[in-house]
C-alpha cells in the first residue's frame, strides 16, 4: 500500500512552514489550503516541478495553472504590460478569491501557461496559504528567485475539488510530499477568473466565483463581459471545460417535482439514490441525503464535501435539486452544470 503524505495540522503547520518551503525549493509537491479549495503546489518557475503537478493530477499539458503570490508586489515578476485596472482589482480583492489573466512576463515558463502568452495570478486569503507564500518569498522563492507557487486544485483532473486536507490524501496519496492542514475551506468553490490581457478592451469573466460582476463593476466602473470559453480568442483557463468538478456517480440536476418522481423511480428499480437539496424532504429518505443552506455562499461552502460524500455511498445516481436562476447563484450553477456533464465516467 503506498505511503500516505504527512498531514500537518494547523498549529504544527504554522510552526513548520520551513519544511514546506524546503520541499517546494527542491522541486517537490506540497498541498495547502486556500479560501477556495486545497491547491497542489509546486515552484511555478521550475518546469520539472510543474510537470509533477500534471502527472499527479492526470491533467492535460495544455491546461494552464494559476500562480499564487504573497502579494501584489510580486505581480511584475509574472506579468507584463499590466493595465491600471489590474492594480485597482488587486487593491480591492487581494488577498481573496479573484484570479487575473494578464500577459505573461518573459521569464514565466510555458509549462505554467499551457503554452499561452497569458498567465493567471492571484493572492489567496487563507492565513496558512499566505504564511506559506510569504515564507517561500522570504527564503528566496524558487528558480531564478521567482516567488510564485503554481497550484491547481489538489485532486485528479476533472474530479471533485478538495475542501479538506483529508480529501487530498484520499485522492492523491503518496504523489504529494506534504499536505498542510488548514481546516475546511471557507469559500468552497474556485476563484472568479477575470481576463485583462486584451489591450483597451472590456474585462471578461472566464469563470464565475465568489467575486461577482457587480462587485467588479463597482471597483472599475465597467461591467465585465461574460466570455464564451469555447471561442478561439478566449484564453484557456482552469475549470473551463464542459466536464469538470465531477463525481464518478452519475449526477442529475432536476426540479423539485422531478426530483421526487425520479427518487421514487430509482427506488422502484432497486437502485441506490443519493439526494442533495436545499429544503426539507417531504418523501421517504433516500439511501443517502445531504441538505445544504438555501443561500449561495453557504451552499458553495459545503457543496464539494457533500458531493464527495454522496459519491462514496455506493449510490447508482445522485439527484441534485436545481439551483435558482438568480445571478447570485451563477457560480454554483456553473459548477453543478459541469459536474453533471462529467459525472459517471470511469
Amino acid at each position: 500500500m503506498p505511503t500516505q503524505p504527512d498531514i500537518m495540522h494547523a498549529d504544527s503547520a504554522r510552526n513548520d512552514l520551513a519544511e514546506a518551503v524546503r520541499l517546494l525549493q527542491a522541486g517537490e509537491l506540497v498541498a495547502f489550503p486556500t479560501e477556495t479549495v486545497y491547491g497542489l503546489g509546486a515552484d511555478a518557475a521550475n518546469p520539472e516541478a510543474v510537470a509533477k503537478i500534471f502527472a499527479a493530477k492526470g491533467r492535460p499539458a495544455d491546461h494552464p495553472l494559476i500562480v499564487h503570490l504573497a502579494g501584489a508586489g510580486y505581480l511584475e515578476s509574472w506579468a507584463r504590460d499590466i493595465p491600471p485596472v489590474a492594480w485597482e482589482l488587486a487593491e480591492a480583492f487581494w488577498p481573496g478569491p479573484l484570479t487575473l489573466i494578464l500577459k505573461r512576463a518573459p521569464g514565466v515558463p510555458h509549462a505554467v501557461t499551457g503554452g499561452q502568452e497569458t498567465v493567471g495570478v492571484r493572492v489567496p486569503s487563507h492565513p496558512l496559504a499566505l504564511d506559506l507564500l510569504r515564507a517561500y518569498a522570504q527564503a528566496g522563492g524558487g528558480q531564478n528567485g521567482m516567488c510564485g507557487i503554481a497550484a491547481p486544485s489538489a485532486n485528479r483532473f476533472g474530479r471533485i475539488s478538495p475542501t479538506d486536507a483529508a480529501h487530498v490524501r484520499e485522492e492523491l496519496g503518496a504523489a504529494v510530499a506534504l499536505v498542510l492542514d488548514g481546516g475546511p475551506c471557507d469559500v468552497g468553490i474556485e476563484s472568479t477568473i477575470v481576463d485583462l490581457s486584451r489591450d483597451d478592451q472590456t474585462p471578461r469573466i472566464l469563470r464565475p466565483g465568489r467575486i461577482t460582476p457587480e462587485q467588479i463593476e463597482a471597483v472599475i466602473g465597467v461591467r465585465p463581459e461574460i466570455a464564451n470559453a469555447k471561442k478561439a480568442s478566449v484564453p484557456r483557463v482552469s475549470g473551463s471545460l464542459d466536464a469538470h468538478y465531477a463525481p464518478r456517480t452519475p449526477l442529475r440536476l432536476v426540479s423539485w417535482d422531478d426530483l421526487i418522481t425520479q427518487a421514487h423511480e430509482v427506488h422502484a428499480a432497486g437502485q441506490r439514490c443519493g439526494v442533495l437539496v436545499r429544503r426539507q424532504l417531504l418523501f421517504p429518505a433516500p439511501h443517502s441525503f445531504r441538505r445544504l443552506p438555501d443561500e449561495p455562499d453557504g451552499f458553495a461552502r459545503h457543496l464539494y464535501a457533500a458531493l464527495r460524500e454522496l459519491d462514496q455511498c455506493g449510490n447508482d445516481v445522485i439527484l441534485v435539486e436545481a439551483i435558482p436562476g438568480d445571478a447570485v447563484w451563477a457560480a454554483v450553477a456553473d459548477r453543478l452544470r459541469r459536474a453533471a456533464c462529467g459525472s459517471g465516467a470511469a
